[in-house]
């Protein structure tokens, strides 16, 4: 797999982006419409795909292979919460938003952008491999994240773990473990309309793009150094370890991918609600989901 075949499938998800830019400008595409695509997205096609991918993966995918990865994501999770936590203050002196970038370290964006990524460059059937990146995800999310920002963990936000991304990650382990073959409408039906959420997302993620100042995203010189920290020096830095765990497999090129995703809007979303400024955070992810059309494809170099 060469540096340009990788940032050519790359390029067509930036070509993406760029649609959802264009329809923005021109009045098409409005954050009504959008908020209920992204709704769309979370609630329905990102869940349906997962399924898809499950069921595409059924006798293709071993289940020590499926427990290796969510261990896997599990050490990514963990390396980049001790990462956010002593690299986060030479960002940002100011005690409320260290923790907004020690959450951008932590919580990448392995749904929204990973699915598309995976799926483009390996195929579907290797999005059962982000399912585990997500669960793992869901379940650090609602307890170090909200911990981090409430200094507590609350009933609400440990309930709040059981949303429609997790039941179709469980469901998406069933299906695999008990060797579940779906009747061939529903595989079809399932399968077309998880097949929406990759251009919807980048579509999504174009209006966020076109919506933003330029200046503030490209104009900081500490957001790129951010960058190559998140998006090329921790996963390169856990690469030996990795080919250790995995040798020189599929699973080890989906691996690295899935760390050196971009910043996910997990960040954004809780530093609004806790009323901090998130300016700088909106930057990094877009910042982080553009360069990664780079990125991307010089970690599989490496791999």
């Amino acid at each position: 797999m060469t540096f340009f075949t990788v940032f050519f499938q790359m390029l067509a998800l930036l070509l993406m982006i760029g649609a959802g830019y264009l329809v923005t400008k021109k009045g098409m595409l409005d954050e009504h419409t959008n908020n209920q695509m992204s709704d769309m997205i979370v609630h329905i096609f990102n869940p349906l795909l997962v399924l898809a991918s499950a069921a595409s993966s059924v006798g293709q995918i071993s289940l020590d292979a499926i427990k290796l990865a969510g261990g896997i994501a599990a050490g990514m999770f963990l390396v980049f919460i001790l990462a956010g936590s002593l690299l986060a203050p030479l960002f940002e002196k100011d005690k409320e938003q260290r923790k907004i970038f020690q959450l951008m370290f932590v919580f990448s964006n392995v749904g929204f952008i990973g699915i598309p990524v995976i799926s483009s460059i390996f195929g579907t059937e290797y999005v059962v491999y982000v399912t585990e990146f997500m669960l793992v995800y869901t379940l650090v999310f609602y307890t170090y994240g909200i911990a981090l920002m409430d200094g507590k963990l609350t009933a609400a936000s440990l309930r709040a773990m059981m949303n429609p991304g997790t039941v179709s990650g469980l469901l998406a382990m069933a299906i695999i473990i008990f060797d579940i073959h779906l009747p061939d409408f529903l595989k079809t039906a399932v399968t077309y309309l998880g097949n929406v959420t990759s251009p919807m997302a980048l579509v999504a993620v174009g209006f966020a793009l076109a919506e933003s100042d330029f200046k503030k995203i490209f104009g900081q010189l500490r957001l790129y150094l951010f960058s190559f920290v998140k998006l090329l020096a921790l996963p390169l830095l856990m690469l030996p370890l990795l080919r250790l765990i995995l040798g020189e497999s599929d699973l080890l090129a989906v691996c690295i991918v899935m760390f050196g995703m971009p910043v996910g809007n997990m960040p954004l979303i809780l530093g609004n609600q806790k009323g901090i400024d998130v300016t700088s955070c909106s930057a990094a992810i877009i910042l982080t989901t553009v360069l990664c059309v780079l990125t991307v494809p010089l970690l599989l170099i490496f791999v």
